[in-house]
Order: C-alpha cells, then sequence, then structure tokens
C-alpha cells in the first residue's frame, strides 16, 4: 500500500484548503483511516479519522473546521480544512490504520 497526500500550500487565517491522500494497492474497507499533522518542534497528533463503520472523530482544535471525507471509488481521502489559524500550522500526514503512512503535505497559515 502507498499513500500520495497532496493539496498543501501556504494560507491567510480564515482561509481553506483541501488535502486529498490516494491510496493505491489493495486496501481492506475494514480499517480505520484518517490524518495526523506534526508541527516544528511538537509530537504528532491526532486530527481526524474514519471507522470502518462510517465514524468521524475530530481532534477538539479543529472540530467544527474541519470535515474529513473518502471517496472509495477513488481510493482517495480527504480533509477539508476552514477557518484555518496560525497554530494549524504543521506537516499533514494521512495514514491507513496507522500502519501505512503518506510522505505528509506542508500546510502554512500565515498572513
Amino acid at each position: 500500500v502507498q499513500l500520495q497526500a497532496s493539496g498543501g500550500g501556504l494560507v491567510q487565517p480564515g482561509g481553506s484548503l483541501r488535502l486529498s491522500c490516494v491510496a493505491t494497492g489493495n486496501i481492506s474497507s475494514r480499517l480505520t483511516v484518517g490524518w495526523y499533522r506534526q508541527a516544528p518542534g511538537k509530537q504528532r497528533e491526532f486530527v481526524a479519522d474514519i471507522s470502518p463503520d462510517g465514524r468521524r472523530a475530530y481532534a477538539d482544535s479543529v472540530k467544527g473546521r474541519f470535515t474529513i471525507s473518502g471517496d472509495n471509488a477513488k481510493n482517495t481521502l480527504y480533509l477539508q480544512m476552514t477557518s484555518l489559524k496560525p497554530e494549524d500550522t504543521a506537516i499533514y500526514y494521512c495514514h491507513v490504520a496507522k500502519r501505512f503512512w503518506g510522505q505528509g503535505t506542508q500546510v502554512t497559515v500565515s498572513s
């Protein structure tokens, strides 16, 4: 399984970005998929995920601003981010079952 994340960039506070994560290989639909992020000098932290039963979970810091979704036909996971804040600046990593990880995509929120 390989994961390719994209969609990061530089955005002003209050702006939006949509991250994508394309998976190649044989992936069971009975695995949790999601996103983590790592800011400079900090540990990697949970952002959001989707459980095999379809339930979505979010970190308190992004609840109400970020939306995780998936397109099974395209083997793609998304993270729609709105009302971005400078503290959202980090490298964002997608994962499958926390066993397979994408290479990360940089999100920078700055004026």
